[in-house]
């Protein structure tokens, strides 16, 4: 208790008066609450844009796009190609994949993983 009184004496916090609901006054100052991530991705909106950068890539025929296809062995693409499809990815969800995880993601379906447990994709 001693100790807490000491370092009290020698802290100053600024602290501004909340209004209540129903104030006439508004409190003037930010609030921010945090959440665990309430807005996550819809696991089918998360597959439909994939599926929908995929099926929009120039080297791609668009009626061969599946959740379940591979870039390499289904789509004939190369591993360029692979590099440019992550990064359009990123564009569309807004996220920066690490070059280590990026360099597994050769599948639509590991695609739609990926970004689906990715806390910040939007």
């Amino acid at each position: 208790m001693a100790l807490r009184a000491a370092i009290l004496r020698h802290v100053r916090v600024p602290v501004q008066s909340l209004y209540l609901i129903g104030k006439s006054q508004p409190w003037s100052g930010s609030l921010r609450f945090m959440s665990s991530h309430d807005d996550h991705l819809d696991k089918q909106e998360v597959i439909e844009r994939v599926l929908s950068v995929i099926k929009s890539f120039p080297k791609v025929d668009p009626s061969k796009v599946t959740p379940d296809v591979h870039f390499q062995r289904d789509l004939g693409l190369d591993s360029l190609d692979n590099v440019e499809i992550v990064m359009a990815l990123e564009e569309e969800f807004k996220l920066e994949i690490p070059d280590k995880e990026a360099d597994k993601i050769d599948s639509c379906n590991l695609a739609i993983e990926y970004i689906y447990n990715h806390p910040m994709a939007g």
